[in-house]
Formats: structure tokens, C-alpha cells, sequence
């Protein structure tokens, strides 16, 4: 039990005492790039697959009308 406890006591002195925390600024930052990121890889996606369709409908579609 009371390595358990130790345990405890170190992660709480590590959270408190050694961890970096960051500020409300790098936070919003942070947000942001990863805001930015996800909207052009989500552009990105959408448009593979509108010319995946494209492709499919035009091309490979016809051949079995």
C-alpha cells in the first residue's frame, strides 16, 4: 500500500513541480494551427474524392452502360 501511495505522491510532485504548462496564449496558437491543418487536409480529401468520382462516373461507369 504504500508504494501505492508513493506512487501517487511523485506523480503529484511532477504534475505540480516539473511539468511545463503552457500559457493561454501558446494554447490559442496551438488551437489555431491545428484549426488551419485540419480545414486543408479536409480540402484536400474532398477534393480527391470529387475527382474520384469524377473519374469513376466520366470514365470506368460508362464502359458498363
Amino acid at each position: 500500500m504504500s508504494r501505492i501511495k508513493l506512487y501517487f505522491q511523485q506523480v503529484f510532485d511532477e504534475l505540480v513541480n516539473k511539468v511545463s504548462w503552457p500559457t493561454w496564449e501558446e494554447l490559442q496558437q496551438s488551437a489555431i494551427i491545428v484549426l488551419v491543418a485540419t480545414a486543408i487536409i479536409t480540402a484536400i480529401i474532398f477534393a480527391m474524392d470529387q475527382f474520384s468520382l469524377l473519374i469513376l462516373e466520366k470514365g470506368f461507369y460508362n464502359l458498363f452502360k
